[in-house]
């Protein structure tokens, strides 16, 4: 079963940061209002027996991470919040604030069996594969 699972793009990042200075080019009070999102990098994998979805989200606590899979979407939620006080800033190139990661993953999996791992940085989650076969006998009748 190898199928690709997902693709990052940096093209749609570049498009909403286009469409971003357009509006608020036209719009600058309405924009300001809506709330600035980003994306931590993450990587999709598979083993034999699992589907993981890595996140590289450094800063953060196990409880700070929403996470939830519904009709093959995995979708994380979190906010990193930057804890230090600091006067002035020369160079701001981590991102703070809510984030949202959404995966569509095909295939099923075993959903009571579903893992979210924090260690060292990462979010792992682990979506085992769910491998039992379903075969539904057909019956042919003659006539």
């Amino acid at each position: 079963m190898s199928q690709q699972l997902f693709i990052p793009s940096d093209d749609l990042d570049e498009f909403e940061r286009q469409m971003d200075k357009m509006l608020y080019a036209y719009f600058p009070q309405e924009h300001r209002s809506r709330p600035r999102t980003w994306r931590p990098p993450t990587d999709v994998y598979e083993t034999d027996d699992a589907v993981i979805v890595k996140l590289e989200v450094a800063g953060m606590n196990p409880d700070d991470f929403k996470i939830s899979f519904d009709d093959r979407v995995l979708t994380i939620v979190g906010s990193r919040q930057d804890r230090e006080a600091k006067l002035s800033y020369h160079c701001l190139e981590i991102p703070y604030g809510d984030f949202r990661v959404q995966v569509f993953l095909p295939g099923t999996y075993t959903m009571e069996e579903i893992e979210a791992r924090y260690a060292n940085g990462f979010l792992y989650i682990t979506l085992p594969k769910h491998n039992e076969e379903h075969r539904v006998p057909i019956r042919v009748r003659g006539g």
